[in-house]
């Protein structure tokens, strides 16, 4: 059964009350401890009880501030996205300003892994979100229908998104074993070619083959794969939107 209590978005509520005392602490130290310990230990261990002991506090005395850890959740998570940095306004280059959200998505995203973990499918459009989805919105709203653009921006976010989750992964496994990514294929290779010398997965032979993204360095990888996912929204866009060339920025 549905709630029927009205929901209170979390920056709807004012930080502090009207009237009584200063509050304490502010929601800014409450939030950078939480990001310190997702950091360090991973998104669960931000616990409401262990991040009130992190600020030396009670755990009930957090919650006058933060009324709930989905509300503490979407505060770590605008809180990081604020590192981004992003211009003001774009740049009329939709190009350069979508390469610069998906560069300094991945650095931010592999600073703190446990954003993975912290994924809404719903969003409380904090004012960092804000600053992110306008700005990139922006950059594609050169001519198609808006669903278009919310279609070609989600597809950008949703590489960056797979390419760090796995590059997380491989960082893990590494971390869990001992075995890097280049390891684990020279440790592959005699099954691998066994699989390829019985004619059966010729596409798998042309990988071996040819394909050179596996064997480029987690960088290189992104911004090849990056530069596709590009060319894939360019073709989306109308002809006069294509940036501009080089040195007629």
């Amino acid at each position: 059964m549905a709630d029927d209590t009205e929901y209170v978005n979390i920056w709807m509520r004012p930080e502090r009350p009207a009237r009584g005392p200063r509050p304490a602490y502010s929601r800014a130290q409450i939030t950078e401890a939480a990001v310190r310990v997702a950091d360090a230990e991973g998104l669960e261990a931000a616990s409401m009880r262990r991040i009130a002991a992190e600020i030396g506090t009670g755990a009930m005395s957090l919650y006058r501030y933060v009324p709930s850890r989905d509300d503490l959740v979407e505060l770590m998570v605008d809180h990081v996205t604020g590192e981004l940095r992003l211009p003001g306004r774009p740049s009329g280059d939709w190009r350069a300003d979508l390469t610069l959200i998906a560069e300094r998505y991945r650095a931010m995203r592999l600073r703190h892994p446990w954003l993975g973990d912290a994924r809404r499918v719903r969003s409380s459009f904090g004012p960092n979100t804000l600053r992110l989805l306008e700005f990139g919105l922006g950059a594609l709203d050169l001519g198609p229908p808006i669903d278009d653009v919310l279609v070609l921006f989600g597809m950008l976010n949703g590489y960056i998104d797979d390419a760090v989750e796995e590059e997380l992964a491989w960082q893990a496994e590494a971390r869990r074993s001992g075995i890097s990514r280049e390891g684990w294929m020279g440790r592959s290779a005699a099954y691998v070619h066994r699989l390829i010398d019985s004619g059966d997965h010729p596409m798998l032979a042309r990988v071996v083959r040819d394909a050179r993204q596996p064997h480029m360095d987690p960088e290189a990888r992104f911004r090849y794969g990056l530069e596709r996912v590009l060319d894939c929204i360019q073709a989306a866009l109308p002809s006069e939107a294509a940036p501009p060339k080089a040195g007629r920025r």
